[in-house]
């Protein structure tokens, strides 16, 4: 999937009911609550167009037109069998370039004479990408630094369900060796994000990046201290390690009809949703197969020539209007 993927980060019900009247899996429909609105409407519009009045030639033309339809769907679902199966192919002729990678950035194996590795290799290649970038902060870069590989692998074969896999070294912060993020999406009526599972972090005493304390404020004259100690409260913070606590997609089938949806649903949290969907196909599209270039800056360069190239395809698409 590329990060241009249209996908909707909602499970929706798929019991009973005519499947012509199941509208709820559209994929690419905006999910904010104005969205939620035209579906509705979409939902009770009645057809005022009558196949039955068309002529029998314009019939019989429209009856070979559906199946070209049949046949295009056809070839549709065995090239997206084959592109599935073709992907897990190269998947695994990947693998032993990425473990040597992990050795050398990871001083396991000589590249040239010593055995130091690359310092910093996966925190400097993050910071290189912009999106990445943005989610890191100074306090998140010393843990980073702990970082010594990033992976990612298909849930199962012949789906898009995949995993987004971060091996740490032994570091002063959390207890966990890996931190994970699984994607789980059905591909039934178009790409439905169904459910996202991130690592729990334990945190050691004092070390946690995603929250933090802050006193309170000074108390009103006349109330009781508590021998003279400043009261205290953890608050939330960002920081890259957010990244591993997903937002929690609501289920429609849990709520009897749509005018409750944007009670459970809203712009901010379908927002953060498709962010956090965008950030994990950029670590497994871009990162994670062009780490060296991105550590080395030369992606940036890649990027800024697709970028070119696409200012160059819409200046063309205006003069030809």
């Amino acid at each position: 999937m590329s990060s241009k993927e249209n996908i909707t980060s909602i499970k929706t019900n798929k019991k009973g009911g005519d499947s012509s009247d199941d509208l709820s899996t559209v994929p690419a429909l905006d999910l904010s609550p104005e969205g939620f609105a035209f579906l509705d409407d979409l939902k009770n519009l009645k057809r005022t167009f009558d196949l039955k009045t068309l002529s029998p030639k314009v019939t019989k033309r429209v009856l070979f037109l559906k199946d070209i339809q049949v046949e295009h769907d056809e070839l549709e679902e065995k090239f997206l069998a084959e592109k599935a199966t073709l992907e897990a192919t190269y998947d695994n002729l990947y693998k032993p370039l990425f473990a040597k990678r992990y050795e050398i950035v990871n001083g396991m194996v000589e590249a040239e004479a010593d055995k130091e590795g690359v310092p910093n290799f996966w925190l400097i290649a993050m910071k290189t990408n912009e999106m990445l970038a943005n989610e890191i902060t100074e306090r998140d870069e010393a843990a980073l630094k702990y970082l010594k590989d990033i992976r990612s692998c298909r849930v199962e074969d012949k789906s898009r369900n995949f995993k987004l896999e971060f091996h740490f070294d032994p570091n002063p912060y959390f207890k966990n060796s890996v931190l994970s993020k699984t994607y789980h999406v059905t591909d039934e009526d178009g790409p439905v994000l169904e459910k996202v599972i991130g690592t729990d972090i334990e945190w050691y005493p004092g070390k946690c990046l995603t929250h933090k304390v802050v006193v309170k404020k000074k108390t009103k004259k006349g109330s009781k201290k508590i021998n003279n100690i400043p009261m205290t409260k953890t608050e939330t913070c960002e920081s890259f390690f957010n990244f591993f606590k997903p937002p929690e997609i609501p289920e429609i089938d849990e709520v009897d009809d749509y005018d409750d949806v944007d009670t459970i649903m809203t712009e901010e949290l379908q927002n953060l949703m498709d962010q956090d969907y965008d950030i994990a196909v950029t670590i497994r599209d871009k990162l994670i197969p062009h780490a060296v270039s991105w550590f080395t800056g030369e992606a940036l360069v890649d990027e800024d020539d697709s970028d070119d190239d696409n200012d160059d395809h819409d200046d063309d698409d205006e003069k030809s209007d």
